[in-house]
């Protein structure tokens, strides 16, 4: 009876230690799957951490190419903006130009308002004054040498010329196409330097053009006005043309780009 009871007494015992021992299992397999969530959740951390550090990088490195966009936009508005003043200046001096001209040649007009337009003839040309001369007001046929007539027209002109020391004084000596030749002559170049040289010589000395500001051209017959082929076409293509332009320097200074000039 004894043992009985004995067996009695620790059949309850071997029953809560094995019950005790489910609990246990189920809590480690609980903690087990806690440590595999934390392990997770550890690997989700560090890829953040990773994925954040690398777009910390890329602003950083957005900063630097946006800053340096700024500086490239910044030059090219500095580059434009200087563009703008040299077209604004250009324009401006241009359209002084034109004014000049516009002035020299009512100036001119005015002066040889006695002087016959198939004689002389004012006119602006590719952006300068151009004074045409006949050779018949000029010069004798086949001769370089001024007629009485031509210097009281070269007076004038001289007048207008000396009232403007910021030109040059270009003349060009032109002829029709016949050939010319005799012992004065070597042919019509020689002519058409010779005419352009006698013209500035009279403006020279007789009317004080100081020779710093003029240049003798010949043309010879290749800058025709017109056809040769009638007699009123070489009348019109043997003449002498005075052309009024600005100083070579100040002309070249007008173009220069922003950077070139001084």
């Amino acid at each position: 009876m004894r043992k009985l009871s004995i067996i009695f007494a620790v059949l309850p015992l071997l029953a809560l230690s094995a019950c005790n021992k489910g609990k246990i299992k189920t809590l480690e397999n609980e903690l087990d799957l806690k440590e595999e969530k934390i392990a997770l959740l550890e690997q989700q951390v560090n890829h953040l951490q990773g994925t954040n550090s690398s777009l910390l990088d890329r602003m950083a490195d957005l900063s630097i190419v946006s800053k340096a966009g700024a500086e490239s936009i910044q030059e090219s508005l500095k580059s434009l903006s200087q563009q703008y003043d040299f077209i604004q200046d250009l324009t401006q001096k241009m359209q002084s130009k034109d004014s000049l001209n516009l002035a020299l040649v009512m100036n001119l007009k005015r002066s040889l308002a006695d002087i016959a337009d198939e004689d002389v003839q004012v006119e602006v040309r590719g952006g300068l004054v151009h004074v045409s001369i006949s050779d018949k007001m000029l010069f004798q046929s086949g001769s370089s040498k001024i007629t009485s007539a031509a210097q009281r027209v070269l007076g004038k002109i001289a007048t207008v010329v000396n009232d403007h020391n910021d030109l040059q004084v270009i003349v060009e000596g032109h002829t029709d196409d016949v050939p010319i030749s005799n012992s004065c002559m070597a042919d019509n170049w020689d002519l058409s330097v010779k005419r352009a040289t006698s013209v500035v010589r009279t403006l020279q000395k007789e009317y004080y053009v100081s020779p710093e500001r003029m240049t003798a051209a010949g043309r010879s017959e290749y800058v025709p006005k017109t056809d040769n082929g009638t007699s009123s076409g070489r009348s019109l293509n043997r003449r002498t043309e005075i052309v009024l332009t600005p100083k070579l320097d100040q002309f070249f200074k007008l173009l220069a780009g922003p950077g070139v000039r001084d």
